[in-house]
């Protein structure tokens, strides 16, 4: 394949990640808007899986086609622009207020999730009941996000702010499930042609140009499969919906984690090179980076830009 044809696969391969993650952002969005959640809900759960697909697509073909470099290399890389690029430049444009929840629950859980990858990668392998266990952590993750949230749904609605929950229901039966479903299923659809294309663009021209898959995959593909959750929380935060922005950064690492690579272990067990074990350290010391920030409870401009650089 030659430079031009590459170049042009990994070009529609990001446009169409790109077009993908906002059907799925504005369709999962308007479905979770009915159980009248904080934002930060929302990003952690709903916006964080849907910005996050794009990894899912790009790191299962990566590895069923035996590039596993490219797959933990777009896991490892994604999850450190998550961090370093979105919530510098969303700190940028505005202060980031953190949550009190984000400080004690989600921070936590996304650092001993990017200490268990560390872990797993350096035995230098992760097999199948580990990627078992993996997913199974994201689901009680998930359940627990979920459960404690439903108080909040309950005290809206006897304020008046919200409905009730049989009211949701009946709501999201008779006016707009069907059409967010449809956005939804087509944003899907959308990520999985564009992961495929990014792959095969991104390995031939890592080929032609004699640089390694782990390279690719830390650089070029995770700046692609990160674009859905740059323009999200860019225009979270523009929009004044900051603690959106944060949560789903934070959302979007964990289920990179536990979620991706927890599935392509299932689907097949991954080998994990030694080059990759090293930057997972620099994944896990971006994480590490966003605790003392996060404790003053504010990502300022100046912090913002120390990510950057």
């Amino acid at each position: 394949m030659s430079v031009i044809a590459s170049v042009g696969l990994v070009i529609l391969g990001i446009g169409l990640l790109t077009f993908g993650g906002e059907l799925i952002v504005k369709g999962a969005i308007a479905l979770a808007r009915l159980a009248k959640v904080r934002p930060a809900i929302i990003g952690l759960t709903v916006v964080a899986f849907g910005t996050s697909v794009p990894e899912m697509a790009v790191s299962i073909f990566a590895a069923v086609g035996g590039n596993t470099d490219v797959a933990l290399g777009n896991v490892v890389g994604s999850n450190i622009l998550n961090v370093a690029l979105i919530v510098g430049l969303s700190a940028l444009i505005t202060t980031l207020p953190i949550h009190g929840r984000a400080v004690r629950l989600e921070w936590p859980f996304m650092f001993i999730a990017s200490l268990l990858a560390v872990g797993l990668g350096w035995r230098g392998h992760v097999n199948q009941i580990e990627g078992a266990f993996l997913v199974l952590l994201l689901i009680g993750f998930y359940w627990y996000i979920v459960r404690n949230a439903r108080p909040d749904v309950l005290d809206g609605s006897r304020k008046g702010v919200g409905v009730g929950v049989s009211d949701i229901a009946r709501a999201a039966l008779t006016r707009t499930t069907v059409v967010n479903i449809s956005w939804l299923t087509f944003g899907i659809a959308i990520l999985t042609a564009g992961g495929w294309l990014l792959v095969e663009g991104a390995v031939s021209l890592a080929r032609l140009a004699n640089v390694s898959d782990r390279i690719i995959g830390l650089t070029i593909v995770a700046v692609g499969t990160s674009l859905p959750e740059l323009a999200t929380s860019l225009t979270a935060a523009r929009k004044g919906h900051a603690e959106l922005a944060v949560a789903n950064v934070i959302g979007s690492n964990i289920f990179n984690i536990l979620g991706v690579l927890g599935v392509v272990a299932i689907i097949i067990p991954i080998e994990v090179s030694r080059a990759i074990e090293y930057d997972m350290f620099w994944m896990l010391g971006f994480s590490l980076a966003l605790l003392p920030m996060m404790r003053d409870r504010l990502v300022t401009r100046r912090e913002g830009a120390v990510l950057i650089g």
